[in-house]
């Protein structure tokens, strides 16, 4: 074994840690990011149905959302439950 080889073992040890460290850093903020989000859907909540109708939501979409698990954002499940909603209906309209 010569000098250069073991230099790339060791290299290749310290970038094996770097990246562990990175996706620990990604992991904490995608849990910062869920439970502000989750926060913020949590607000919602306190709007009257009539405010949420404004936004394109139900209290319903709310509950649906509330029970995923903790890790998943709901803020993107409201988004495509909005989007399926609105495709749904456009496509009716353009029916009748």
């Amino acid at each position: 074994m010569t000098a250069l080889d073991h230099q790339t073992h060791v290299h290749a040890a310290g970038f094996t840690a770097a990246a562990v460290v990175a996706r620990v850093g990604m992991w904490l903020r995608q849990l910062s990011r869920a439970v502000k989000n989750r926060r913020q859907v949590n607000r919602l909540g306190y709007l009257s149905d009539h405010e949420l109708a404004d936004i394109g939501l139900t209290r319903t979409d709310l509950a649906v959302v509330m029970r995923a698990p903790f890790g998943v954002d709901p803020t993107a499940q409201l988004s495509a439950l909005t989007q399926e909603r609105y495709s749904i209906e456009d496509g009716a309209r353009r029916v009748s």
